[in-house]
């Protein structure tokens, strides 16, 4: 299961719209290490005032790895977590989180493509 949920978001979402608020606690609950990851590296850019910063460390368990993989292969969750901070996120392989500053268009298409893709890839990680 991705996320916990409250029995109060649960009716919130049955009775119609859900507050972004509401399902952002949700998120950060139900997913501490992908919430304490992003929210890292959204310190560190403003903190360095780079046009991004990303994370090169693998997770330290198969759960934190799912954690991460869920929170960014929803498109749901994505769009709270990077409306919540501010940002645009990017992912690459099963880890590489990246947290881009709205304006750093440039910088977020070239870490997006298929080269940059290609050039992320080693042997350690041919089965993450």
């Amino acid at each position: 299961m991705s996320l916990t949920v409250s029995n109060d978001l649960l009716d919130q979402a049955k009775a119609g719209e859900v507050d972004d608020a509401a399902f952002v606690t949700c998120v950060r609950d139900s997913l501490p290490y992908a919430w304490s990851l992003i929210s890292d590296l959204v310190k560190e850019r403003e903190h360095t005032g780079a046009e991004f910063a990303d994370n090169t460390v693998p997770p330290p368990d198969e759960a934190a790895r799912g954690q991460l993989l869920r929170a960014l292969a929803s498109d749901a969750m994505r769009g709270a977590l990077e409306r919540h901070f501010g940002v645009r996120l990017a992912f690459q392989n099963c880890h590489r989180v990246a947290v881009f500053d709205p304006s750093a268009t440039g910088a977020h298409a070239e870490f997006v493509t298929a080269r940059s893709q290609i050039l992320n890839q080693t042997p350690e990680l041919i089965d993450c």
